[in-house]
């Protein structure tokens, strides 16, 4: 849920034919992902010795389509995530705009999954090992470069949460996901796809040029320096206080 000005709405006005579109399709992969018992998910997961041991580099790109069949709750967070934020990036950008960076997101997300933990490896620091073959799958990192667009675009609405059910000014929900999931210590978790997805977005977004605030290295150091000087000007009418106070204090009154 999150205010729109003064108002509270739960969900997007309207959802857009590309959002209904990408629930429809990872709800029929998921049914495949079931009919043929596993199959269909065994030839679409992503891992470090698939794609780079096996060149089946095809992978990055399928995982994103695929869920957990041991539950539900996996399609079904993602899914609603993606109907909740993504429809109303979908509405504000257009359809084909928003759906290449989720493509990209989601890609670029499979791509970090494959490569991050191969990499000690070609450095010679680490051995092969079963890690490497360790599947991932889902479209956790496509809806994570959406929540970031979101809290881009409009970094002060504010999203009243259900779990925990606090309000938060968007600005600060990608913050707020990663300390949740890394300080729950929650198992089966790929924190390299969810953050992987930000920083592949965050990047597609600084390249575009069309999202106007994007934090960038200069504006960050332009907020600390005013930030900076905001403290020193405190410190100078504190300063000035104390000094008034003083001479107040030393002036003696007759009567």
């Amino acid at each position: 849920m999150y205010g729109r000005g003064s108002q509270m709405g739960f969900g997007p006005p309207v959802t857009p034919n590309i959002i209904k579109n990408l629930m429809i399709a990872n709800g029929v992969v998921f049914i495949a992902q079931h009919l043929t018992q596993g199959a269909v998910t065994q030839w679409a997961v992503v891992s470090p010795a698939q794609v780079w041991l096996g060149l089946e580099l095809w992978r990055p790109f399928t995982y994103m389509w695929l869920h957990s069949t041991t539950s539900p709750f996996h399609i079904i967070f993602n899914m609603f995530t993606l109907w909740m934020f993504g429809s109303q990036m979908a509405l504000a950008w257009g359809e084909q705009r928003f759906i290449r960076f989720y493509l990209v997101c989601g890609i670029g997300a499979g791509v970090l999954i494959a490569t991050v933990p191969f990499v000690p490896v070609v450095m010679g620091l680490k051995e092969l090992d079963y890690s490497l073959a360790i599947p991932t799958l889902g479209a956790s990192g496509a809806v994570m470069g959406c929540l970031l667009a979101f809290s881009l675009t409009w970094p002060n609405r504010t999203i009243q949460l259900i779990f925990p059910p606090i309000p938060l000014k968007a600005i600060w929900l990608i913050p707020f996901i990663f300390f949740m999931e890394f300080s729950s210590g929650q198992q089966g978790v790929s924190h390299i796809g969810h953050l992987g997805g930000v920083v592949v977005g965050y990047f597609y977004l600084l390249r575009e040029g069309r999202t106007p605030g994007i934090p960038t290295i200069e504006s960050l150091k332009l907020r600390w320096r005013r930030y900076r000087m905001r403290q020193k000007l405190r410190a100078v009418h504190e300063e000035e206080r104390r000094e008034r106070r003083r001479r107040d204090d030393n002036d003696e009154t007759y009567h």
